[in-house]
């Protein structure tokens, strides 16, 4: 439902001091995971990124729904039928879902699962689905249908062949687990880039910030802006490959989950925030609620940046974010 545009990360390794940056890319979750710590020499970076590498994995075995071992599939496969006890911490992020989708008056859902997947991005769509068939395609997804029971730990979907996913924000949930993980053991530096769900803390090897560059969606070859990000998450949702055309109109594959019609007006939003999780599920938002509508909602919230770029390629940010254009 949801494409990641890769930012391009750039950074330094200097000769003048003893640590040093040290990097592996590795497939997680189904996506590209480059893990980058700070350390003083590769052993200790390595024993430091394995034990990433192993959150990471636990992460996504309690959270997977393509996992039927996982919770996440057994909450799916009683769907209608009775509650399922979970552990805390998956009951803490559906709960933390929920609060999100309440924030943004329905436009992230993680019960999009739920929707029929009669949109097709693929080449292969000829005419465009009926009225009746969009406002079936949604009939069993909406969060107010997720029963949380605190006291007992349990998640219970009220529809049959209801679903919960995260794809929406399980890389970026992953992501901030591993980082956490790895300061608690004393790594000082680091970035943890989840298929560009970019988590970072500490400085480079060289005492400077670490920065990204934001892809130009009008030429993917290019980037347009470079910012230093210091121990917070940014991620950068783009819809300018996978779309189709009717009439004249550009219907994207991000999807709103509220009316089952694809997003339209926005090709790029890059979402700045304390955490990655939290970034992910905005970026998706933005693009479902519009320009308009998603940068006033971010601008009402603390320490959350954005920068949207629309269909025609105007470039519109947050109040407080500042851009070095390149």
């Amino acid at each position: 439902m949801k494409q990641i545009v890769t930012l391009l990360l750039l950074f330094s390794i200097t000769s003048y001091t003893a640590q040093q940056s040290y990097k592996r890319t590795l497939k997680l979750m189904g996506s590209r995971f480059d893990i980058t710590v700070v350390a003083n020499d590769f052993t200790t970076a390595n024993k430091y990124i394995d034990t990433s590498v192993a959150e990471i994995t636990r992460i996504e075995k309690l959270i997977s729904s393509w996992d039927p071992n996982s919770q996440t599939s057994e909450i799916n496969r009683n769907a209608g039928i009775q509650p399922v006890k979970v552990d805390s911490e998956l009951f803490q992020l559906i709960e933390r879902a929920i609060g999100i989708s309440k924030l943004t008056d329905g436009a992230f859902d993680i019960s999009y699962a739920s929707m029929d997947k009669i949109w097709k991005f693929d080449g292969s769509m000829t005419v465009m689905p009926s009225k009746e068939e969009i406002k079936a395609s949604v009939q069993k997804v909406s969060y107010h249908n997720i029963i949380l029971d605190k006291k007992n730990g349990t998640v219970f979907l009220k529809l049959t062949g209801m679903k919960i996913g995260f794809g929406a924000i399980g890389k970026g949930y992953a992501a901030d687990k591993a980082k956490t993980l790895l300061i608690s053991k004393g790594v000082t530096s680091g970035i943890i880039n989840a298929s560009g769900d970019m988590n970072t803390w500490g400085k480079q090897p060289n005492d400077s910030d670490w920065k990204v560059a934001i892809t130009n969606p009008m030429d993917k070859n290019k980037v347009f802006a470079l910012l230093p990000i210091t121990n917070g998450a940014v991620v950068t949702s783009g819809n300018y490959e996978k779309y189709v055309n009717f009439k004249g109109k550009r219907y994207t594959h991000i999807i709103d989950p509220r009316t089952g019609y694809p997003s339209t007006g926005i090709i790029s939003v890059t979402v700045f925030a304390p955490k990655a999780e939290l970034a992910d599920a905005l970026a998706t938002s933005v693009f479902v609620m519009g320009k308009e509508t998603g940068l006033d909602r971010i601008n009402q919230l603390p320490k959350i940046e954005c920068i949207i770029i629309d269909d025609k390629g105007n470039i519109t940010k947050s109040k407080n974010i500042e851009i070095d254009k390149l």
